[in-house]
């Protein structure tokens, strides 16, 4: 069994192997209905993640996939991941960040190129890396605020797959 590592990576992943066959697996999380936890299943995947009440803006949530190897053993693959919602909004303003500093870059080189002024596309440009720091630490600050639920999550599995 794989030990979760301290350092909390982006979107940290994990292998179980799990003595019992996938569909005793998938019954033992159905059957878990603890709070604060929510937890759905769709064919071989469950999605474990917070109540209304616990969850927060950078409250992570937990992907299981079961896999069956044999008639006895199972294998466990698990995704730890901000909500899809926040995912998707961080990644969008990434790409929006990089569209503009590109953007300033082809206008100040066409500036230069025509020997006119280009001092105020490389202060946007600058501005634009300043952006990307800022949202970088945003998603540093989130991550370290969603860590302890994150462990709440793992405990939960465990404890559902040792019953």
């Amino acid at each position: 069994m794989k030990v979760l590592p301290n350092d909390i990576v982006l979107r940290p992943r994990f292998q179980l192997d799990i003595p019992g066959r996938k569909d005793y697996v998938l019954e033992a999380f159905e059957k878990s209905q603890r709070k604060p936890f929510l937890v759905k299943q769709i064919d071989e995947h469950v999605f474990i993640k917070f109540n209304a009440e616990q969850n927060h803006f950078w409250s992570p949530q937990l992907h299981l996939e079961i896999e069956e190897i044999d008639a006895k053993n199972s294998k466990l693959y698990g995704v730890f991941g901000p909500n899809p919602t926040l995912w998707t909004f961080f990644m969008f303003l990434h790409f929006g960040v990089a569209t503009v500093f590109i953007i300033l870059g082809i206008w100040a080189y066409s500036s230069v190129s025509l020997n006119r002024p280009y001092g105020l596309q490389l202060g946007f440009m600058a501005f634009t890396v300043v952006l990307w720091f800022i949202l970088y630490a945003f998603g540093r600050a989130g991550k370290h605020k969603g860590k302890p639920q994150m462990r709440e999550l793992y405990r939960f599995m465990m404890e559902t797959l040792n019953d």
